[in-house]
């Protein structure tokens, strides 16, 4: 696809899946790009092979992407700086290129997780951080290896600055990967965090051959709980209707690929908590969220039963069995607590 002239210098922090799917797609479209990983070995894997064997094997990456390992390299007179990192070293990041960061420059976020010690989403961390608003948020049932394949997805970039979505609409846009705006920043982030929690219990009800109705019944209540949470903290339930919600959570839920879908298969299988992340060997989110939410649900007293459960099995120790017999017999409920009015 062209870039229509307009060729933008744009740096990926982080050599993960998703970040190295996105740093392709921007050089294809003729932009200039830099990514930042702290893996010496990998880079120079990545130089040798054309490919990054750790994350996406298998699949060529544009020739004219730049690798390194030093922050101030990746940030110096960049347009546009992607934060493909995992939540739990996001503050660090920021604070590692706070020198280096410039009031133009546009901060997107792709984490999809929330930060322990102030149960903040990574666009606040950055507001807080860098003291800017050029900030953005992708979130979408964005399984990267689909991406690689040239699958047909589709995105949402959430942001308050309308700029800064015509901006990334522009950058990312090829004919097999859409992208949507959205201003609801705060519901479109924490959809991407919560519907790893679910996922996880997804994947357990899979291994133990529960059925399609369990599966549906699931992803359903677990909009149900997402919904409930942003209402609750001043967000838009309407938006998990759209890509960012139930987009993502089905994606997140249904597909292998998904890591905490993964974990919760595994889990499901009988391993530990410990063995099941050992084998995965990348970060999964969900198991984070999992405490976060449960204790912030507990402190705002809030109804999420799913999450509760969830809890129960990762961090008490609790029969499956027990804990699945638990919520079926519990509280009767409505089945849709939030409706449109047109």
């Amino acid at each position: 696809m062209s870039n229509n002239g307009n060729v933008r210098s744009v740096a990926v922090l982080g050599g993960g899946s998703f970040g190295t799917a996105i740093a392709n797609m921007v050089a294809d479209n003729g932009h200039r790009v830099q990514m930042w990983l702290r893996d010496k070995e990998l880079i120079a894997r990545i130089k040798e092979s054309g490919e990054n064997s750790n994350y996406l094997p298998g699949y060529r990456l544009n020739p004219s992407i730049r690798f390194t390992d030093v922050l101030e390299q990746a940030c110096t007179q960049t347009d546009i700086i992607f934060l493909a990192i995992p939540s739990k070293a996001f503050r660090s990041v920021l604070r590692q290129i706070k020198p280096f960061i410039t009031k133009d420059q546009t901060l997107i976020s792709t984490a999809k997780g929330i930060e322990s010690e102030h149960f903040m989403l990574m666009s606040q961390v950055i507001e807080q951080e860098l003291q800017t608003t050029n900030i953005g948020v992708l979130s979408g049932p964005n399984l990267a290896l689909e991406i690689a394949q040239r699958k047909p997805t589709a995105t949402v970039i959430a942001s308050k600055n309308q700029t800064v979505i015509k901006d990334i609409q522009s950058l990312l846009s090829q004919s097999y990967f859409r992208v949507y705006g959205n201003d609801d920043v705060f519901g479109v982030e924490l959809g991407g965090a919560l519907k790893n929690i679910y996922a996880i219990a997804a994947g357990m009800a899979d291994a133990l051959g529960m059925g399609e109705n369990t599966k549906a019944m699931l992803i359903t209540r677990s909009l149900a709980e997402m919904s409930r949470m942003a209402a609750k903290l001043g967000g838009n339930p309407s938006t998990f209707l759209g890509l960012s919600g139930v987009g993502d959570l089905v994606v997140t839920c249904s597909s292998p690929l998904s890591r905490n879908y993964q974990l919760g298969y595994l889990l499901g299988q009988g391993y530990s908590l410990d063995r099941a992340s050992a084998e995965l060997k990348q970060t999964v989110e969900g198991i984070n969220t999992v405490k976060l939410v449960r204790d912030k649900a507990k402190e705002i007293q809030l109804y999420m039963p799913l999450v509760s459960a969830l809890y129960a099995i990762l961090f008490e120790q609790k029969e499956l069995k027990t804990v699945i017999t638990d919520l079926m017999m519990s509280e009767y409920a409505d089945d849709v607590e939030f409706t449109a009015t047109f």
